[in-house]
């Protein structure tokens, strides 16, 4: 890894510790918007069409990546940090876990099962004190992969392209990669890159 990839990372990294966020017109937003559109476009119950659906946007992330890298080497450690930023989602997850401590340290059931909800994926009107605080570890837990270790090695390992391309084929997933009938097979691209994708991190 070069020098400058690595300062270009450490100030993102550094970035989303002290900032965390970009409180407005977050890119990764408007990626979701993006994904929408292209999908209205491709969609059809097949695998074929789901992958189409993958290589375009995932592509286009990566291939920005590369195309903001060739501006010059000074700009490549800004782009990098950047990058590192906007894909990183470390101090996110940290205040919306602290923000579900302090509602229990406060006796607030109701307040802490609405802010585990945006965490989790399932129902959580019914969860008791115990079950909300074991929700918030198994989320931090699963999550820092994806917001913080996922990242940072394809950032190491392929710079701008690899951060982009990475948060791009995460977010897919999130859209798309589901088991129900709509997304069984146009998914299936989008949940198997996401798996593959995460397997460096997850060692």
């Amino acid at each position: 890894m070069s020098g400058g990839r690595a300062l270009g990372l450490l100030i993102g990294f550094a970035a989303d510790r002290l900032l965390g966020d970009p409180a407005r017109w977050h890119p990764v937003a408007g990626f979701g918007r993006l994904g929408r559109a292209v999908e209205s476009r491709l969609y059809a119950d097949s695998r074929r069409h789901g992958v189409g659906h993958v290589v375009v946007l995932v592509g286009g992330a990566a291939a920005l990546g590369v195309v903001a890298e060739r501006m010059g080497p000074r700009s490549r450690v800004v782009v990098t940090a950047v990058s590192t930023w906007v894909v990183l989602g470390g101090r996110t997850l940290e205040r919306e876990a602290l923000a579900v401590h302090a509602h229990l340290d406060r006796g607030d059931l109701p307040a802490a099962r609405r802010q585990v909800g945006r965490l989790v994926g399932r129902d959580t009107d019914e969860l008791d004190e115990s079950e909300v605080a074991r929700a918030v570890i198994e989320s931090v837990a699963e999550n820092s992969s994806d917001a913080v270790v996922a990242p940072l090695v394809w950032g190491a390992i392929a710079g701008a392209p690899g951060l982009l391309g990475y948060r791009a084929a995460n977010t897919l997933d999130a859209m798309i990669g589901h088991h129900n009938d709509r997304y069984e097979r146009y998914g299936w691209a989008a949940a198997r890159l996401d798996d593959v994708l995460n397997l460096p991190g997850a060692r």
